[in-house]
Parts: structure tokens; C-alpha cells; sequence
């Protein structure tokens, strides 16, 4: 099946939430993250107390998700993954919107939301049967 990065795009904004990797003081790091597609950036939000977020901007990340949990009867099974360069944004109100209300609370303490872009690069999409590739096949 043909990949390129705007399927992998549309497949990250068919769900809301994901997994950013990344390395922190020369360990892996995978961290959670909200995230909307805007104009084929994928825009992150998370929560700015982790510190995560300056493991993130200004380099090279991954950030993946999937349906493996949520998929309905009959729905293909799949995962996405893109690589591209992060960096903090400052997203517009409307931006805002698209992400819904954040959590009051992370980890006890209260939220505080600091957003980063991710543009791919390179992505990489697997589907778990061929219901993916039927879907798109027409598409492609």
C-alpha cells in the first residue's frame, strides 16, 4: 500500500490523543499528548509541568497513535507514526477550540497547557488486515 505523509496526517485526526518519543538527557522519552490536524501540522498539546516539552521543540520527533483500542466492528485495525521537526507554537484561539476543554488536573496538580507543531517528514502507516488498503485503494 502506498503511504505518504497525508494519509498518515488524516489517520492522526481520526483520533484525539497519542504518543510523543523524543530523548531526554540521552534517554528515550514517550510522553502522551492531546492532539488536532491543522493545515497538515499536527499541533500537540500538553501539559507544560512534565518539562516534556522541552525535550520536544527544536528537535526531531515521533509522535504516533492508532485504533487498536477503539476500532468498532468491522473497522480495519491500524497505526501511524510521524517524524518531523517540533517546535512550541502559540496556537490561535480558534486552534484552541479544536482541542476541546483540557483536563482540570495531571498527575494532581493543575493543568497548564503548552502546545508544540510537529510538520512530518516521514511516516509510516500499518494496518493489522487488508481492510486499510480496501479502504483507500480507491483513494490512492
Amino acid at each position: 500500500m502506498p503511504i505518504d505523509d497525508d494519509l498518515a496526517v488524516e489517520l492522526i485526526g481520526r483520533t484525539d490523543h497519542g504518543r510523543v518519543a523524543t530523548s531526554m538527557r540521552a534517554m528515550p522519552l514517550l510522553a502522551s499528548a492531546r492532539h488536532v490536524v491543522m493545515d497538515g501540522r499536527v499541533l500537540l498539546r500538553m501539559h507544560r509541568g512534565w518539562g516534556y516539552h522541552r525535550a520536544c521543540a527544536g528537535n526531531v520527533v515521533a509522535y504516533g497513535t492508532d485504533n487498536l483500542g477503539s476500532a468498532r466492528s468491522g473497522e480495519s485495525l491500524w497505526s501511524v507514526q510521524i517524524v518531523g521537526r517540533c517546535e512550541t507554537v502559540e496556537p490561535t484561539a480558534a486552534h484552541r477550540e479544536f482541542f476541546g476543554p483540557p483536563p482540570r488536573l495531571v498527575d494532581g496538580e493543575p493543568f497548564d497547557p503548552v502546545y508544540l507543531g510537529i510538520e512530518p517528514q516521514f511516516s509510516t502507516v500499518h494496518s493489522l488486515d487488508d481492510g486499510l488498503e480496501r479502504q483507500f485503494q480507491h483513494v490512492l
